[in-house]
């Protein structure tokens, strides 16, 4: 078990290496100029006025004249000494900036991901237990819708409907649950109902079909020919056996998350780290988005090394693997 963990951390550390490889070289090759973006943001006669020496200047400071090999190694080593750089355009730490924004990109991540799986597990079971019946088919086809609606489109219907047409909720913000904890619930219903469908959906699909393969396995029926109660059938032969391939997907279901989160506070006008990022792709912040690729790609390939652990912990079959 021990090697099976060192060799899927490793092979971890190379994929996100690898990706912030890609990255890198993408946002270097697009159209435009970051330090262009940066002056005209605040006064487009200062862009005019920059003459060749001092553009020269402004890019040996930021290190852009450099080969792009050199920058990202350059880059690669003050990761290593914790340092993340500093934002082109925002002029501030982004070790700062990711330490203020991310805890509320987690708090709503978490809160989705809770929300999801279980609400998706416990959809799934209901629908497995009652195959056929009239409950079986209507979940299942709101899972089936569920799955194909955008987050960002659910998103501004519920501000359409919810906010603009009956007022119940505000439109858009963040609050600190600390400081109010009941306008910041209010706030947050929307986003985290808008990324929940998706992943509830999703998750109620999988464990549907988990639980029917499951059921018609050999001790299910012995369990049933005992005459066990169904609880005791449900819970302790057949979720779980049939957890084991949900399991697998929690890792790519938290992706799913954070990649939602990219949408939802742009929709919702949230501070977090999705809105941080789509802010500085479209400003060519190279430093940002570099920041936020590694961040994301860490916390993924963490919870998939998570997930591979508690997979080999659930089936003994594959810690030989």
């Amino acid at each position: 078990m021990t090697a099976y963990i060192i060799r899927r951390a490793i092979i971890g550390v190379i994929i996100l290496i690898l990706v912030t490889m890609i990255v890198f070289l993408f946002m270097r090759l697009l159209p435009g100029d970051p330090l262009i973006v940066y002056m005209a943001g605040y006064d487009i006669n200062r862009v005019n006025s920059v003459g060749p020496a001092q553009y020269q200047a402004m890019l040996h400071f930021w290190g852009l004249d450099r080969p792009i090999p050199v920058q990202y190694i350059d880059w690669l080593g003050k990761i290593f000494r914790g340092d993340m750089g500093k934002s082109i355009k925002l002029q501030e730490d982004i070790g700062v900036l990711i330490a203020e924004r991310m805890p509320r990109t987690a708090y709503i991540g978490i809160i989705t991901f809770i929300i999801g799986t279980v609400g998706g597990i416990v959809v799934g079971i209901i629908c497995a237990l009652r195959r056929g019946s009239w409950m079986d088919n209507v979940l299942t086809t709101i899972s089936n819708i569920g799955m194909t609606i955008p987050t960002f489109w659910l998103g501004i219907l519920l501000i359409y409907f919810i906010s603009y047409k009956l007022g119940w909720l505000p439109t858009s913000g963040w609050t600190n649950p600390f400081e109010d904890f009941w306008m910041s619930t209010k706030q947050l219903i929307m986003p985290i109902l808008s990324v929940a469908v998706g992943s509830i959906a999703g998750m109620a699909r999988l464990t549907r079909s988990c639980m029917l393969e499951v059921m018609r396995a050999d001790y299910v029926r012995t369990a049933w020919a005992k005459g066990l109660q169904e609880r005791v059938i449900v819970v302790r032969h057949q979720l779980k056996n049939a957890i084991i391939p949900i399991v697998t997907v929690l890792g790519g279901a938290l992706g799913g998350i954070l990649g939602g989160s990219v949408f939802i506070e742009t929709v919702f006008a949230i501070p977090g780290m999705g809105r941080l990022m789509t802010t500085a792709i479209f400003d060519q912040d190279y430093q940002i988005v570099q920041a936020g690729v590694l961040l994301f790609g860490a916390i993924i390939i963490f919870s998939n090394l998570a997930v591979d652990i508690i997979w080999g912990w659930l089936d003994p079959r594959i810690r030989l693997a």
